[in-house]
């Protein structure tokens, strides 16, 4: 017998096609947060190594300092666009409070704002539209949209949202430390056979049609193709989330700049807030993330305690 591999391509994931939207969704209604915003949006800076300190509670390595991997996530601020009211779970109405010109570049603006005192049908919960303020960066000109939910009562999110609207949000407002999800799109491969796709293994060399191809399909009958099957197809460019990403720091460039001397390598440098998680996220530089307060957080996750010294 041959060395035992894994099988490659998920069976989780059916079908494997193309993201249709470049910044996902979620189900706020899973996530755990006691107030304030739930999600925030983020583009993709590229990995580093981080200096740390450790002080997790019976860790091998306690007081000791150590380098992780980390992901650089650049954080402009967002603001909101509009305010949505639902009640059981379906949208009333809607009162949009901003119309600045960048917005010009994604939807239609209104000439006059509205009020969000005078939106007067009954609703039990509300969420924000939000945009990001890319033009403070150096990577594109057209902001990126999408709905949050608030935690907390509904008193309390009314009186958040009164005190945000027109005003810029940052990423310390939202997230103070601990882990959160991150959910992104990962980087498109194209079209690719089922060596790469699946991993299944070459056939002989003196095969018959073909060598990186599975040798049988299926039977004739019944006529169709199942899910476990490897065929070619599309790789890559798919929605995935990456849970309990711990948080090393979260920091502005105004008070420690991390850049590099040239800037990072395909992003360039950074010019607004930033983030640093532990490990890998999705996708490529400058693919815009969703950061949310997370769905499941282990114990094991929530006692990392790492203090930030430098990126090297």
């Amino acid at each position: 017998m041959g060395a035992h591999k894994p099988r490659a391509g998920s069976l989780q994931y059916w079908p494997r096609k193309r993201a249709e939207r470049i910044l996902p969704n979620a189900n706020w209604d899973a996530l755990k947060k006691d107030k304030g915003l739930m999600g925030f949006v983020g583009y993709k800076v590229g990995m580093g190594s981080v200096y740390v300190k450790d002080d997790t509670p019976d860790s091998m390595t306690k007081g000791k300092k150590i380098i992780v991997p980390a992901t650089i996530i650049e954080c402009p601020g967002i603001k909101i666009f509009s305010v949505r009211f639902y009640n059981n779970k379906i949208v009333t109405g809607e009162v949009i409070v901003s119309n600045d010109k960048e917005l010009k570049r994604v939807v239609k603006v209104p000439k006059v704002v509205g009020k969000i005192e005078d939106f007067k049908k009954p609703y039990d919960d509300v969420r924000v539209l939000i945009y990001t303020d890319v033009t403070k960066t150096n990577i594109k000109k057209t902001p990126n949209m999408i709905e949050i939910a608030l935690a907390g009562k509904l008193e309390d999110k009314m009186s958040l949202i009164r005190d945000k609207v027109g005003k810029s949000i940052s990423i310390s407002e939202v997230f103070q430390g601990g882990v959160v999800d991150v959910r992104g799109v990962t980087t498109g491969l194209g079209l690719n056979g089922p060596v790469k796709k699946m991993g299944i293994g070459f056939k002989s060399h003196k095969s018959e049609k073909g060598v990186r191809r599975p040798g049988n399909l299926a039977p004739w009958s019944p006529s169709r193709l199942t899910l476990s099957t490897p065929i070619a197809g599309q790789l890559g460019f798919f929605t995935r989330d990456v849970y309990n990403n711990v948080i090393l720091k979260i920091g502005k460039i105004s008070e420690k700049d991390i850049n590099k001397a040239g800037g990072f390598d395909h992003y360039g440098k950074i010019n607004t807030e930033y983030i640093l998680v532990k490990g890998s996220v999705t996708g490529p530089q400058k693919r815009p993330l969703l950061i949310t307060a997370p769905v499941r957080p282990t114990k094991k996750t929530l006692k990392q305690k790492l203090e930030f010294i430098e990126l090297r």
